[in-house]
């Protein structure tokens, strides 16, 4: 099975096993100790490292915009899912909002601690008057924070 790792991979001593890759932003993320001998005994195994195509970009903001989490999804996190659309894999994460645009996308998600995320469709509601809105921010009705809700 290949996977494409989220630094939470490289926190557990779990058993991974297949092809296994990460991006050169989940490596910038490892910063204790036992992390990067993680990430190190996982190199010398056979873990590759690999920076994503700009062509699957444009499918997993589409997915993110589509399921409401675009706006929590860090560069890093999206860089995961361009690789896992490029290399066919898994993606092995715990991170819910990685996980809900995975499923728009139909890549398989193998969770390492937690539960698996159920799929959600999230929208913007405004938190004085009510109003939904397309994107976080003030509404532009009364000023007031819009929010993230589920749908």
């Amino acid at each position: 099975m290949r996977l494409v790792l989220d630094a939470t991979a490289f926190f557990l001593d779990l058993p991974l096993e297949g092809e296994l890759y990460t991006t050169p932003s989940v490596v910038a993320e490892l910063a204790d100790l036992s992390s990067k001998c993680r990430f190190e005994a996982l190199l010398a195994r056979g873990l590759l490292v690999q920076e994503p195509g700009r062509e699957r970009q444009a499918e997993v903001e589409k997915a993110a915009a589509g399921s409401g989490d675009s706006g929590v999804l860090s560069g890093t996190d999206r860089d995961l899912l361009s690789l896992a659309l490029e290399v066919s894999a898994a993606v092995a994460t715990d991170d819910f909002a990685v996980q809900n645009v995975a499923q728009r996308l139909g890549l398989r998600v193998r969770t390492l601690q937690q539960r698996r995320a159920r799929p959600r469709q999230w929208r913007y509601r405004c938190t004085g008057c009510g109003k939904y809105s397309e994107e976080p921010g003030d509404c532009p009705v009364c000023g007031a924070a819009v929010k993230r809700t589920i749908k």
